[in-house]
Parts: C-alpha cells; sequence; structure tokens
C-alpha cells in the first residue's frame, strides 16, 4: 500500500469516527429530550457530512465504479439520498415545539438508518488502497476544495447536488 493511499484510509476513518460518533450522541440526545443538544449536534453532523458527501460523490465514488461497477456505486449515491432525506426529517423534528414520546422513538430510528451506512462506507479505504496514486491525490484535492467550500450537508444538498433526497425509510 502505497504512503498516500494510508494517509487516506487514517483520514477516511477519523471522519466516518466522528459522524458515528456524533450519531450516537444524536440518539442520546434525543432520549434525554435535550433540545440544546439536540440543535447543536443537527449542526455540526451537517458540518462534517456536507463537505465528506460531498468530496465522495464527486471524486471517491467515480473512481471506484472500475472497481465496484456502477450499480453499487448507485447505490451508495442512493444511501445519501436517504441520509440527506433523514437529516432535513431529524431537523424538522427537532423543530418541533414539544417532543412526545413517538417523535423520539421515530428520532432514534432515523439516526440508527443512517449508522449502517457510516460503518459501511468506512470499508471503502481498502479500495483506495488499489487506486492508482494520482487518482488518490485527486480525491485528496477534492477533499480540500469541498472542506474550503464549507457548505453544510442540507446546504450542499441544496444548492449544489443536483440529487434528490429520499425521505427516511
Amino acid at each position: 500500500m502505497s504512503a498516500l493511499a494510508d494517509q487516506f484510509t487514517r483520514v477516511f476513518r477519523e471522519e466516518h469516527r466522528a459522524v458515528r460518533d456524533a450519531l450516537l450522541d444524536l440518539v442520546d440526545a434525543f432520549s434525554a429530550r435535550d433540545r440544546l443538544r439536540i440543535g447543536s449536534l443537527l449542526g455540526w453532523i451537517g458540518v462534517l457530512t456536507g463537505p465528506h458527501f460531498r468530496y465522495e460523490e464527486e471524486a471517491l465514488y467515480p473512481g471506484l465504479v472500475e472497481i465496484f461497477g456502477a450499480e453499487y456505486i448507485d447505490k451508495l449515491l442512493t444511501d445519501h439520498d436517504r441520509a440527506i432525506g433523514t437529516a432535513a426529517s431529524l431537523i424538522a423534528l427537532a423543530q418541533r415545539a414539544r417532543l412526545n414520546d413517538q417523535d423520539v422513538v421515530r428520532a432514534i430510528r432515523y439516526v440508527r438508518s443512517i449508522l449502517p451506512h457510516v460503518s459501511d462506507c468506512d470499508g471503502l479505504s481498502i479500495m483506495v488502497e488499489r487506486l492508482p496514486e494520482d487518482r488518490v491525490r485527486a480525491v485528496f484535492a477534492a477533499r480540500e476544495r469541498c472542506r474550503d467550500a464549507g457548505l453544510d450537508l442540507l446546504r450542499w444538498a441544496g444548492d449544489v447536488r443536483g440529487r434528490p433526497a429520499l425521505a427516511p425509510e
């Protein structure tokens, strides 16, 4: 494995850990009906996932088509469609005047529906090891460009992405 691919694996894993931890903290916040913490975590998750989803879609996923085929990459994009729709639904729940028991159960179900994508996506880094170094460099360049743009998840999805979100399951 190249040093650059190894660096990518470390960076990618840390990004997924941050999202995982924020989502698990969000479960706790909804369980406690801690509205301040819920709002803060939703904002943080948006900041983390906007650039991350963007560089995955703009650089990483296209580079993995030759390994996985277009069908699996479409599944990853659909996972993002659903995660974006779920994020919007979580924000709508959080903005209710009062969270009832059903709202809390729904919110926790929504958060848990995103977690498998976080863990599954983390495994993509072992496939990046097989990409040519120039492709890995291009993914890093896209990552920096997306981070510099600073768009949170819903702003990127609404203003730049060009694919519709899907409602949570």
